[in-house]
């Protein structure tokens, strides 16, 4: 058997050289409301700012950066709830100049992907393939076609140069924040905890890494507690669509030791932060990055006196279920 891959702070470190030039540094500001509510200082990490609307762009492009020009001209292929997919459309775009051509994307999300997640794929030069039910068997059927194809398959997750990616955030996070005590991170896939856990807890051994899911699909929850991962999980109805589904591997055996435990949130507190954080913060959040803000506001999280960031991951949110979000939880 392969020894585990493994992802360093040295790692992460060679891995923002490479997306530097591409992402923006997002800013970390201070939450007066939050801060209030829970009685401690906390500050939202705007990932929803990032270039694509999301933080998946940081991974994509420490992958296909350093992907070989052959492995490259083989063509793309990669499964997505709609923000790695975006990201990954754009690290193609972007990085066309470096290489002889321009490289094939190919992108399949589920079926009950986000609207408006497909819509602005549409925008990118990639193709777009809705097939799967949920996003576990978008993947499957990702994988299949990607062996088919003599194509790469290029995980959300599942990669140590995309998890090295993904932890730039957290070198954000310490270089603007001095002693944060606490870092909020929704999970799904878990390529994004990992990566700041592994950062977070190399600069500071005493920063706590907490990660949010929510109730219909708590697969790092169940990996955490049973000790063995779930890779797939049947997610239910829930609107935090890039959080649903398994747990990967990869980011099992590298967070599990780091981090300070995973929170499942109820779906109606989701709801009830998007539209928070719309009221108070005037932040436009998809359900995967509202949640970060979630135990804040309901008192799940116990942080009193400490220093916080949440990881505000994503804002593409359908209009319409704003909406619906908004006026269900009245004026």
């Amino acid at each position: 058997m392969e020894p585990t891959p493994t992802v360093t702070l040295a790692d992460v470190l060679a891995a923002r050289q490479v997306v530097a030039p591409f992402i923006w540094h997002t800013p970390l500001e201070y939450s007066a409301g939050l801060s209030r509510g829970a009685e401690a200082e906390v500050y939202l990490k705007l990932e929803c700012w990032q270039r694509t609307g999301s933080f998946k762009v940081r991974g994509a492009l420490a992958k296909l950066a350093t992907l070989p020009p052959k492995e490259a001209a083989r063509g793309i292929v990669t499964a997505s709830a709609g923000n790695h997919g975006l990201g990954v459309a754009y690290a193609g775009q972007v990085l066309a100049g470096r290489r002889a051509g321009r490289v094939g994307v190919t992108i399949f999300v589920p079926e009950n992907a986000s609207a408006a997640k497909v819509r602005r794929l549409a925008a990118f030069s990639c193709q777009v393939r809705q097939a799967g039910a949920d996003y576990d068997q978008c993947h499957a059927l990702a994988e299949a076609y990607a062996r088919e194809q003599d194509a790469v398959y290029l995980s959300a997750y599942d990669d140590p140069a995309v998890i090295a990616g993904q932890g730039t955030v957290g070198l954000e996070i310490v270089q603007d924040l001095a002693g944060a005590d606490v870092i909020v991170v929704p999970v799904g896939g878990g390529g994004l905890i990992a990566g700041i856990a592994v950062v977070a807890r190399a600069v500071n051994p005493d920063v706590r890494v907490v990660g949010v899911q929510p109730e219909a699909s708590p697969s790092a929850f169940l990996s955490l507690r049973d000790g063995r991962v779930y890779e797939t999980y049947d997610a239910g109805p829930t609107i935090c669509d890039g959080l649903a589904g398994g747990f990967g591997r990869l980011p099992f055996e590298i967070a599990g030791p780091l981090l300070d435990g995973v929170l499942v949130v109820p779906e109606a507190d989701v709801r009830r932060a998007v539209a928070w954080l719309l009221a108070h913060e005037q932040l436009v959040v998809e359900g995967s990055a509202a949640i970060a803000a979630a135990p804040l506001l309901n008192g799940q999280l116990a942080s009193g006196g400490q220093k916080v960031v949440a990881v505000l991951t994503g804002r593409n949110l359908d209009a319409g279920l704003l909406q619906t979000i908004l006026a269900e939880q009245g004026p």
